[in-house]
């Protein structure tokens, strides 16, 4: 016997996507008014928009008290399709509305995105805007954010520690895992004190890795210091030091190396966004174009190197 079904069977209603960007919004930043700054809406607004996005899914997306906003495990499944939903969105006005776009945008960018991501973005950026010429400046995220706060560039893509402050003007592209990597069947995370290949201050692969050795109490020196991540690769592909580095840059030769190696855990760090307030329909372009990108690398839709 076939029980039916009380349900009411009646359409589902479509979400609206700008609800799906506050969430998205409130996710990154774990916190409603720092959310609405972003998405420029009342801390009011944005949480009768979620009241609103809760009761078309049936399921609460955040767990909330005075001090703290966290997700859900129905909000952590609704990060996934919420970030695909978007890079879609982004991708369909940048094909069909920007096209006739035209001018110049200043980007920069920290090394390690300018070798592993840039190139597939913005060679896909080219596709659909041919008529925007991108000037890219690759330097430390320390040296990215005075030129920028000068006005001297137009979106920057910088690294950060998660803990670190959200300004109002940045987005969080990606969260990663750091790990420790070195040469498979090498034997640098055995010398004493521990080598290590690391960046200049500032950098935030090289504060996580610091204050966990600090924690740990292992002594290390550095014995490779170098602002760009192929010099850092070569320095563990001869065995010289170990590094830390996001997991998805650990390709063979390198491997993961970790507790039984005598090494700390690591934190993770994020890669963030910022543009000017005051930027252009280009820039503008750039940005969501950037943002669409790199929510399709998180959630494995597209491949980058």
């Amino acid at each position: 016997m076939t029980v039916p079904d009380p349900r009411p069977n009646r359409p589902q209603a479509p979400i609206d996507i700008d609800l799906l960007r506050t969430f998205l919004a409130i996710a990154e930043t774990t916190s409603f008014s720092k959310a609405a700054e972003r998405v420029f809406r009342t801390p009011s607004a944005v949480s009768m928009q979620m009241k609103k996005l809760e009761d078309l899914l049936g399921a609460a997306v955040f767990t909330r008290d005075s001090r703290s906003v966290a997700l859900t495990p129905e909000g952590e499944l609704l990060v996934g399709y919420a970030r695909r939903i978007l890079a879609l969105s982004n991708e369909m006005m940048a094909r069909f509305v920007m096209p006739d776009v035209e001018g110049t945008v200043r980007l920069g960018a920290a090394d390690d995105h300018g070798e592993r991501l840039l190139p597939l973005v913005l060679t896909r950026f080219a596709q659909t805007h041919p008529n925007v010429a991108v000037d890219v400046v690759i330097e430390n995220s320390d040296q990215l954010q005075p030129r920028f706060e000068r006005g001297d560039l137009d979106v920057v893509i910088h690294t950060a520690r998660p803990d670190s402050a959200l300004p109002a003007d940045s987005t969080v592209l990606m969260e990663e895992q750091l790990v420790w990597a070195g040469l498979k069947g090498g034997c640098a995370w055995e010398r004493e004190p521990l080598p290590v290949s690391m960046w200049e201050e500032g950098c935030a692969w090289r504060a996580n890795a610091v204050q966990a050795l600090a924690e740990m109490g292992r002594e290390f020196r550095i014995a490779y210091m170098s602002a760009h991540t192929a010099a850092q690769r070569a320095a563990l592909h001869s065995d010289l030091a170990v590094a830390p580095l996001p997991a998805s840059c650990v390709q063979p030769p390198l491997i993961c190396l970790g507790e039984r190696q005598g090494l700390p855990k690591l934190g993770t760090y994020q890669s963030r966004m910022r543009v000017r307030p005051d930027a252009g329909e280009c820039s503008r372009a750039v940005a969501d174009h950037v943002l669409g990108c790199y929510q399709a690398i998180e959630s494995g839709d597209l491949q980058c190197a």
